[in-house]
């Protein structure tokens, strides 16, 4: 009897499992475009090997900015991109951009934040302080200095925890709306 039901139970999570590999997706769907753009970052959250898509002589925009398979994706999802003014604890960033990408056809909060600026040591040591007076997490890594919204306050964090989040690197400074977010930031300048 107690084989009957060990194989009756091993019979069915069989089913189950099988059930289950049949109605997962093997791709994400396109609607969702922060997860067919989703990279695995270093330990650090800074981008790996040679990030650079920038051509020589190549305008800095919203979609030179990121990378062009990030573009692919959410275009392909129907989201366009605006941008908007790049400013971080009153120091305002006219030589970078910030865009915000989301389906404007619809009504929604829903979207995706990327950011790259050059920025004096003036500008970067008066953001920092700014931010840290506003209660931003700092910690610093390899590629340079990190500013993270407390978590409590985000919209929406990443798989470790990450909200939105700045990245101070040598004369530039690059945002997105999750840590993770920052990989996809391929401009160099």
């Amino acid at each position: 009897m107690l084989r009957r039901i060990i194989s009756a139970v091993a019979g069915g999570l069989v089913a189950l499992g099988a059930l289950a590999a049949c109605a997962a997706p093997s791709d994400p769907p396109a609607s969702s475009p922060s997860a067919s753009t989703a990279r695995t970052p270093d330990t650090d959250g800074g981008p790996t090997g040679s990030p650079s898509a920038t051509a020589p002589g190549e305008e800095i925009s919203c979609e030179t900015m990121i990378s062009p398979g990030t573009v692919d994706a959410l275009s392909a999802a129907g989201w366009t991109a605006q941008p908007k003014e790049f400013v971080i604890g009153g120091v305002e960033l006219t030589a970078g951009m910030l865009c915000f990408w989301a389906d404007y056809s619809v009504g929604s909060d829903h979207g995706q934040l990327y950011g790259w600026s050059p920025i004096t040591a003036d500008q970067a040591a008066e953001a920092q302080e700014a931010l840290a007076a506003g209660k931003w997490r700092r910690e610093e890594g390899p590629q340079g200095v990190y500013f993270t919204e407390d978590p409590e306050y985000s919209m929406g964090t990443d798989d470790d925890g990450y909200g939105m989040t700045y990245l101070f690197g040598d004369g530039w400074v690059k945002v997105s709306d999750t840590r993770q977010g920052l990989i996809l930031v391929t401009w160099s300048g």
